[in-house]
């Protein structure tokens, strides 16, 4: 006797529950939904690239929020964004100089109207000499028999609607409304953090960083210097090699795994663990033996990896239409 046994393969449908991963599938085959996806170790930049490039930094600076960015980049985007902003205000002030001339000549054509409405009432009255001895018109007469007073007033038309179809009502595209720049925050702004670092970077219409959203100077930026590995290694070599750069101080390998800070008088990359157990007993840099300040030591934003979250979000989300009920 032979039985026969259903065929189980990866997409088996004979089961009777509707497993997770098959509702996952059928999610992502549909089109509707929300997607979560976690990025992996590609999709995160290392510690020593720069934050517009994306690319190892060849002359590095750092923000005072720990953001690292190469010197070239970052000066052509602060200069792009100074020019865009006085574009933006010389095309604010133009709007209002039309705006201005624009309310003059309403002004002076409801003046011109006023005269000459005046003038028409004025032109309208009929003065006649008044005849003391001529009865008034009786009862049953009509009113065009009558004597007009002295204040007739001419027989009224009737109103006549224009048409539809004419130029004049059709519509028009207006000028766009141009608001003053930097005083409406991004609508992707809603936590009150952002927004009040919006308002103070909106009073002056500074240039701001591009990640943190703060007001940024190019006198804010700090030289990072890092650590070879290996000193007698050119930067095309470093670049190829996975562990780069070394703690300054402990000479421990530096990566993404690894927090790391630099230090505003060298601008040299030390490990927070060497910060935490050695230079925060004497507050010197020791490199340079300058005296040291909270303010002086920049934690640096770092990448992070596909398994443990380190500064940054790992975990990649898509909208997508959802299906009403």
């Amino acid at each position: 006797m032979r039985y026969w046994m259903t065929r189980h393969g990866k997409n088996c449908t004979a089961g009777a529950v509707y497993t997770y991963h098959e509702k996952k599938k059928d999610t992502a085959a549909s089109g509707y939904g929300t997607q979560n996806i976690r990025l992996s170790r590609d999709a995160v930049k290392d510690f020593d690239c720069c934050c517009l490039s994306l690319q190892p930094c060849h002359d590095p600076v750092i923000t005072p929020d720990g953001y690292l960015y190469e010197r070239e980049a970052i000066l052509e985007y602060i200069l792009h964004q100074k020019k865009e902003i006085a574009r933006q205000m010389k095309a604010y002030e133009k709007q209002r100089g039309a705006q201005r001339e624009e309310q003059k000549e309403l002004q002076r054509a409801a003046a011109q109207d006023q005269v000459r409405g005046f003038l028409e009432k004025e032109a309208a009255i009929v003065s006649r000499p008044l005849n003391p001895f001529m009865s008034k018109a009786p009862l049953g007469t009509s009113p065009d028999d009558a004597q007009p007073g002295p204040s007739g007033c001419p027989p009224s038309k009737d109103k006549v609607l224009p048409s539809f179809w004419i130029p004049s009502l059709t519509p028009e595209a207006k000028a766009t409304k141009l608001e003053k720049p930097g005083l409406h925050p991004p609508s992707t702004w809603h936590q009150p953090c952002l927004l009040s670092l919006w308002l103070s970077s909106t009073q002056s219409r500074t240039v701001t960083c591009p990640m943190s959203g703060k007001p940024l100077r190019m006198s804010d930026l700090t030289p990072v210097r890092f650590t070879p590995l290996d000193g007698s290694v050119d930067r095309v070599g470093l670049i190829t090699r996975s562990e780069r750069y070394v703690c300054a101080v402990t000479r421990d390998s530096l990566s993404n795994a690894t927090p790391c800070a630099v230090l505003r008088p060298s601008g040299a990359v030390v490990t927070l663990e060497c910060v935490e157990k050695l230079i925060r007993k004497d507050m010197v840099d020791p490199v340079t033996g300058d005296k040291l300040t909270d303010r002086d030591i920049i934690v640096l934003q770092r990448g992070g990896t596909g398994f443990a979250g380190s500064g940054v979000k790992l975990q990649a989300e898509k909208s997508r239409p959802v299906m009403q009920a």
